[in-house]
């Protein structure tokens, strides 16, 4: 049976902060809210914390236990601190990632070893699946007696922002075995001593990096104490919100459940090899369940549900991983969402608009794949009314300007200040690739629309509707107007200048999708694979075109600049894989280099984006939905 890739690392990664530094873990807790780290332990985030809890959309979290610090009092009496931080000056103190020994993931889970002579205490992390609840195990492993400190370092305040000395500390109440902070999340361990002191300047070099504050102040709210007399002797603490009178299981039983339920999650998936496996466990990360039901968060840290990111990695997430009722149950409730015709994208700030021309279309598509997998015709009967009303009003017009063109059935779209494709970044409110007219993967996708729906009529016996004369019509238009002279298919035609011939990844729907309109030819896929493959993914753009960016560092508006402009995206690698395979090359001959980047950034996971220009550094959120959902589908054609 295929396992877990082994994910490990020696003193020589942990103890220097260049390597320790730049791995991050994730532990999400099943509701949007998560621990994370590095593997050094310094945090280099403002989102870095050891209890993250969710609100009532994934988006609106909030920090809670930035920090458990750990100080050993060996034997000889010598205090040892085994935390590292980064203060505001620059200066690195304690620096406790110097006497890690290990760092290794086990189901998933981050494990900690750091050794003091003879002395080796062992670190254990999990969370509660199902509620915002986290569990620390620490364990002596050899040497000893020890004593052991646990200092408890807490703010509460949005993950996106700071909190500062500025204005009133954290309210910190006694409660039996620890404390209550801000009445919103509470600590219990073993022998909890009260304290209340900022610790001011604390750094975060990846916010500095994104051009944001990088500092905040954390609230010293106590310590717990533990004497940790002979190898084995375990301190166990535990942190939630929520119902703060109904306390976890403990610790070591949070630690043993979790193991328990990842190997079950990595079973179900039935993986054919260990790189399949550990995206299965990836995968489940990003499915969530909220007081909405069945959701899916577009990335960690910081994203919270979109409905194009779900749309785009449904069949990876879902039908890949053996999750097929969550799958139904998801789809079922974003039908509800429609509205003339178009898909909520319930952005992160928890409001509900419908800005996107292809969510709409990518639903229609997750559909008709899940309908397609598992046979199930009850769901295609169900959801069949409302399909016929996308198309419909897509046929007639909505929303910014998204209709069908009566001259040639192709779709368009466009409103200014709009940016409604995934190419949606902007700045200062103005859309970096607006790309108005007819993009050629809006239409890709509407003709793979008309031609599920009129499958799922069939399938059910009944009409389809205007799809029937509407597919042949775009069908045709899109094989005569798409075509470039460069070779490659043209980005968007019928833009405000006229067709746009720019070298973009878009153009693989075209021949990816399972009703795409074309077939591809070698001579053009590795054309486009010349221009755009990296070991991570595609480039969004191609080098030398006008625009071209090729890192995406910097300010957020440096970063959005070049967000769709140059920038790699490991999701790409889906549509890509699968033209080829349309036309008999597996995929292991195309994505047998991105294995390895499982364990560089986000570990046992994929990240959102990375540079466009070699050596390609990993970029955004280390853990992305689409990512691993794509290459999660694709290691199963």
């Amino acid at each position: 049976m295929a396992t877990l890739r082994r994910t490990a690392f020696g003193p020589q990664v942990c103890g220097h902060l260049g390597e320790s530094a730049t791995r991050e873990w994730l532990i999400p807790d099943g509701r949007g809210g998560y621990a994370m780290g590095t593997v050094g332990g310094l945090r280099t985030r403002r989102y870095h914390g050891l209890l993250v809890v969710a609100g009532e959309t994934p988006a609106s979290r909030h920090l809670a236990v930035a920090s458990l610090d750990a100080v050993l009092t060996l034997p000889s009496g010598t205090s040892v601190r085994l935390a590292t931080h980064e203060w505001a000056d620059g200066t690195i103190a304690p620096r406790g990632h110097e006497l890690l020994a290990a760092f290794e993931l086990v189901d998933g889970l981050p494990r900690w070893r750091w050794r003091a002579g003879d002395v080796v205490l062992e670190r254990e992390l999990a969370m509660v699946h199902g509620r915002p609840a986290v569990a620390v195990v620490h364990r002596l492993l050899t040497g000893g007696p020890v004593s052991l400190r646990l200092e408890a370092l807490c703010t509460w305040r949005d993950v996106h922002g700071e909190r500062t000395a500025s204005g009133p500390p954290p309210a910190v109440e006694a409660a039996e075995g620890g404390c209550v902070v801000e009445g919103a999340y509470r600590l219990r361990g073993p022998e909890f001593r009260q304290a209340g002191a900022w610790w001011r300047g604390v750094r975060h070099r990846e916010e500095a990096a994104r051009g944001l504050t990088p500092t905040e102040d954390l609230w010293y709210a106590g310590s717990f104490h533990a004497e940790l007399r002979q190898p084995g002797a375990t301190a166990l603490v535990t942190a939630w919100a929520g119902d703060l009178a109904d306390p976890p299981p403990p610790a070591d039983e949070v630690v043993r459940a979790a193991r328990e339920r990842h190997r079950a999650v990595v079973a179900a998936a039935a993986p054919a090899d260990d790189e399949q496996a550990t995206l299965a466990l990836a995968a489940d990360a990003f499915v969530v369940r909220t007081g909405q039901g069945v959701d899916v968060v577009a990335g960690y840290p910081w994203f919270g549900a979109w409905s194009r990111d779900t749309m785009i990695g449904y069949e990876g997430l879902f039908l890949s991983t053996g999750r097929v009722d969550e799958g139904r149950a998801l789809l079922t409730a974003y039908a509800s969402t429609l509205s003339e015709g178009m898909l909520a994208n319930t952005a992160d700030t928890g409001s509900v608009e419908y800005n996107t021309a292809d969510g709409t279309l990518w639903f229609l598509h997750a559909v008709g794949r899940h309908v397609a997998v598992t046979g199930d015709v009850d769901l295609a009967a169900t959801l069949l009314p409302a399909l016929r009303g996308v198309i419909d009003h897509h046929l007639k017009g909505t929303r910014y300007g998204i209709g069908a063109d009566p001259t040639d059935g192709l779709l368009r779209q466009g409103a200014p200040g709009e940016a409604l494709t995934w190419m949606d970044a902007r700045v200062d409110g103005v859309p970096v690739t607006p790309r108005t007219g007819k993009p050629v993967e809006i239409n890709a996708l509407w003709i793979n629309a008309l031609a599920m729906l009129i499958k799922l009529a069939h399938q059910s016996r009944t009409g389809a509707g205007p799809a029937v004369k509407a597919h042949p019509e775009a069908l045709t238009s899109f094989a005569r107007r798409f075509p470039a002279p460069t070779g490659w298919l043209h980005d968007v035609v019928d833009g405000p200048t006229g067709d746009d011939p720019t070298m973009r990844p878009n153009q693989l729907l075209a021949w990816s999708l399972p009703y795409a309109p074309l077939r591809p030819t070698p001579a053009t896929l590795q054309t486009i694979g010349a221009s755009l493959m990296t070991p991570l993914g595609l480039r969004s753009q191609a080098p030398g075109t006008p625009g071209y960016r090729g890192t995406h560092r910097g300010t957020p508006a440096e970063r959005d600049s070049a967000y769709h402009t140059g920038t790699v995206w490991p999701w790409l690698i889906g549509p890509f894989v699968t033209a080829w395979h349309r036309i008999g090359v597996p995929a292991s001959q195309i994505i047998s280099d991105a294995d390895d980047h499982l364990g560089e950034y986000g570990l046992g996971s994929i990240s959102e984006t990375a540079d466009g220009n070699a050596p390609h550094g990993a970029t955004g959120c280390p853990f992305q939905a689409w990512s691993v959902a794509e290459a999660l589908r694709v290691r199963r054609l």
